[in-house]
C-alpha cells in the first residue's frame, strides 16, 4: 500500500458521496514568496470572499519541492477537500491533475495539455501588446522587458505580447529581454543586465509590479530619471504600484472577477462532476500614472 500509494477514498464507500466542506487553494510556490507577492493576498482574500456565501471552508496549501509535491498530492486525494483551485503552477510534467479525482480549476491556462482542464485567465498577451504599444506611440524607441518565468503561462505570454508589439513595429530586439521571476530583486538584477547590453534603453515593460519596483531602484542607483530618460510600465496593478516612486504605469489585471469565476466554476463542477472544461479569459486595463 505504501509503495502503490494507495489511499482509502472516503466518497466510495457511502451510498451517498460526503462532502468535506472545504476547497484548496493550492499555490504552487514556496511559502516565503507568497507571503510575500501581494498579488497572493489578493486572490487569497478574494476566493475566501466567494467561499463564504457558499459556506465553505479554504484550504491554504503551498508545494514547491518534489516532496511537497508528492504530500499534495496525497492530501487532495484522500477526501479532505471537495475540490481545488491552483494558483501559480509552473510548467511541471510530474503533477498529474487527473490522478486527484477531484474538481479542479486552475488561475491561468497550464503551460501544457490543458484543453481537458477548466482555467480562467487574464489576457496577459493582449495586456503586454498594449503597454508596449502605448510607450512606441508616445516616441520610445528602445524598448526592454523582464519577463516572467518562461515555464509559467503569464511569463510566456506577456513576453509574446511584447514581441508582437516590438516586431509590428520593426524594432525587435533579442538583447533587450531578460528574466526575472516576478519578484523585486529579480527586476532589479534585469535591469542592470539590460543596461550592460543596450545602454541607450529609454523604456521598460516589466512582467510584474514587484520587478517594475525593482527596475525603479537599479535606475536611481544609475542615475537615471523616471519617466524623463526611462520609462516604466508594470503588470498586476498591485498596491505596490501607487507605493513606488513614481507611481507607476501598469497594466491591470482583474484578480477579484479572476477569483470569483474560478470559485464559481468549481462549484459548477463539484454540482455537475462531468461538466466540460471551460476556458475563461478576462480582459486588462492599462492605468497610467507619473512613471510614463
Amino acid at each position: 500500500m505504501a509503495r502503490l500509494g494507495y489511499v482509502r477514498n472516503r466518497a466510495a464507500r457511502a451510498t451517498q458521496p460526503r462532502r468535506a466542506g472545504s476547497i484548496a487553494l493550492v499555490v504552487g510556490e514556496e511559502s516565503v514568496k507568497v507571503f510575500a507577492d501581494p498579488f497572493f493576498a489578493r486572490m487569497l482574500r478574494s476566493v475566501s470572499n466567494s467561499l463564504v456565501a457558499a459556506d465553505l471552508q479554504l484550504v491554504l496549501l503551498t508545494l514547491h519541492s518534489p516532496r511537497e509535491y508528492r504530500t499534495v498530492s496525497r492530501y487532495l486525494r484522500s477526501g479532505h477537500v471537495d475540490g481545488a483551485l491552483f494558483v501559480s503552477m509552473h510548467g511541471r510534467p510530474d503533477f498529474d491533475y487527473a490522478s486527484l479525482g477531484i474538481p479542479i480549476v486552475l488561475c491561468g491556462r497550464p503551460v501544457s495539455g490543458g484543453q481537458q482542464l477548466t482555467y480562467v485567465d487574464a489576457d496577459n498577451v493582449a495586456g503586454a501588446w498594449n503597454a508596449v504599444k502605448y510607450l512606441l506611440d508616445n516616441g520610445r524607441k528602445a524598448i526592454a522587458t523582464i519577463a516572467g518565468p518562461p515555464d509559467m503561462a503569464p511569463g510566456i505570454d506577456r513576453l509574446l505580447g511584447y514581441r508582437k508589439a516590438m516586431t509590428a513595429a520593426d524594432a525587435s530586439d533579442p538583447g533587450m529581454v531578460a528574466y526575472g521571476d516576478f519578484g523585486s530583486a529579480s527586476g532589479e538584477h534585469a535591469l542592470f543586465r539590460l543596461i550592460d547590453h543596450r545602454p541607450g534603453i529609454d523604456a521598460v515593460f516589466a512582467a510584474s509590479d514587484l520587478m517594475a519596483a525593482g527596475a525603479l531602484r537599479a535606475l536611481r542607483r544609475l542615475g537615471r530619471c523616471v519617466p524623463d530618460d526611462v520609462a516604466v510600465i508594470g503588470f498586476d496593478d498591485s498596491p505596490s504600484a501607487q507605493q513606488a516612486r513614481p507611481k507607476l504605469s501598469t497594466v491591470r489585471q482583474p484578480v477579484d472577477a479572476m477569483a470569483a469565476r474560478m470559485v464559481s466554476e468549481l462549484l459548477a463542477q463539484i454540482a455537475c462532476p462531468g461538466r466540460q472544461p471551460s476556458h475563461i479569459v478576462l480582459d486588462t486595463e492599462l492605468v497610467l500614472r507619473d512613471s510614463t
